[in-house]
């Protein structure tokens, strides 16, 4: 799986995307090895549409 992070991103505060055939995956960059959260497309759209709505 190919990571991408924003160029926007503060280094102590990021999340990583991913884009995996099933859907999109999100994980911590400071974690790499860490957890990662599976979505399907809506679902992360959903999560996306939330995050820019704070």
């Amino acid at each position: 799986m190919s990571w991408r992070k924003s160029s926007h991103s503060d280094p102590n505060e990021c999340v990583e995307l991913a884009w995996p055939a099933e859907g999109g995956a999100v994980r911590d960059s400071k974690n790499a090895d860490g957890p990662t959260l599976l979505f399907s497309r809506p679902g992360l759209a959903a999560l996306v549409t939330a995050a820019k709505a704070q």
